[in-house]
């Protein structure tokens, strides 16, 4: 009888609904994918950053070890930006919290969630993070505030959920996430021009769309020739529409799209889906030779790889990889045509090729002035 009535239904919606428990691709695959990007970018890429700037600067303070932590018998040394990524974790799970409208006790908790899902999923931890991270945040909005000890329960159900699900779970994500990002790294490898191509439209596509390409590429631990290409198509997007832009939004727009992001021409490119067909078919070639050409490698931080000139994010990824590589025996020294490489893929033939696709697509009518205007 009740079930004929959906009264236990209708009771459960309106729990969710009071609790702001919302199972959609736009909360979790939009606002927490994207949230999750912003913590990786306070915690690991940031740290990367410090490291490289201690380094290179020869900063003493920054160069120095803060910090040992004991693990077996060894004592591994952090400095201020080891310390910043080894947070990471407990980064991308607060963020995610507070996209998912946390209350306070279960927003802390995700700290320690966070933690355990990045640390047991390994190379793979981001999207362990993630998955692990939803499903804690939902369970502690569900228990927040229902019981008169809130204070002890919240944080217990929250907490401990999230720690079971890392134990249960992370391993097998992180290990799967991993397996993903190796096999587009070892098919780069093997086929870097048509790879090039795939991943420069993929990954340039997804930054301009509302989703996190910089979570995708952490999530997949995208460096090397992919994580190359990865940049290449994401300079493609923000550079070509700041400049084919121009026109319409002046400097503010260059700056806005070039540094920012291309996502503020997504109003357009749904009045006009033409309007993306320059900075595609400009990833697409800039990919290939970004790969082929001049064998560009993102071995910084997978970050990065999805960032493309956002706050010049990927270019420092490339150079901090540079750095990496000599420090590891793996590369003798940052030449010339490194430097050219980075420039022509991250800034030139992004501005050129797209102009000239641009031009091409007003001619044959695909798009008219003022396509581009931003609100």
């Amino acid at each position: 009888m009740y079930l004929e009535r959906g009264e236990p239904m209708e009771k459960i919606k309106a729990f969710m609904k009071r609790k702001d428990v919302e199972i959609s691709l736009k909360r979790y695959g939009i606002d927490a994918l994207g949230a999750m990007a912003q913590g990786l970018f306070c915690s690991l890429l940031i740290g990367t950053i410090i490291d490289t700037v201690g380094k290179q600067l020869n900063v003493p303070f920054l160069k120095a070890t803060v910090l040992s932590i004991k693990s077996g018998d060894v004592l591994i040394p952090y400095t201020v930006g080891g310390l910043a990524s080894l947070m990471s974790g407990p980064a991308m799970a607060v963020a995610i919290g507070y996209a998912l409208k946390c209350p306070p006790l279960v927003l802390f908790s995700m700290i320690t969630v966070g933690f355990a899902a990045n640390a047991l999923g390994g190379a793979g931890g981001p999207l362990a993070v993630l998955f692990i991270a939803i499903i804690a945040a939902e369970f502690g909005k569900m228990i927040s505030k229902e019981t008169k000890v809130d204070i002890l329960v919240t944080p217990l159900v929250t907490i401990g959920i999230g720690v079971f699900f890392s134990w249960l779970i992370a391993p097998a994500l992180g290990k799967a996430a991993s397996s993903v990002g190796l096999f587009i790294k070892w098919a780069t490898d093997q086929q870097p021009f048509i790879m090039g191509i795939l991943v420069a439209v993929v990954v340039g596509m997804a930054l301009t769309l509302p989703i996190s390409s910089a979570a995708i590429c952490a999530a997949l631990g995208l460096t090397g020739l992919a994580g190359g290409a990865a940049v290449a198509g994401c300079c493609a997007q923000m550079v070509g529409f700041a400049v084919i832009s121009f026109k319409e939004n002046k400097w503010g727009g260059l700056v806005s799209q070039g540094i920012g992001t291309s996502m503020l021409q997504m109003p357009n490119i749904i009045k006009n889906p033409r309007v993306w067909i320059a900075p595609t078919l400009t990833s697409a070639i800039t990919g290939p030779i970004a790969t082929c050409i001049f064998q560009l490698k993102m071995n910084g931080a997978p970050v990065s790889s999805g960032m493309g000139t956002c706050g010049l994010v990927g270019q420092i990824g490339v150079y901090t990889g540079w750095v990496k590589d000599m420090a590891e025996g793996t590369k003798t020294a940052i030449t010339a045509m490194d430097w050219v490489g980075l420039v022509m893929i991250s800034f030139v033939l992004p501005a050129v090729l797209s102009l000239v696709f641009h031009l091409i697509a007003k001619k044959l009518g695909w798009v008219k002035d003022g396509d581009l205007k931003l609100a």
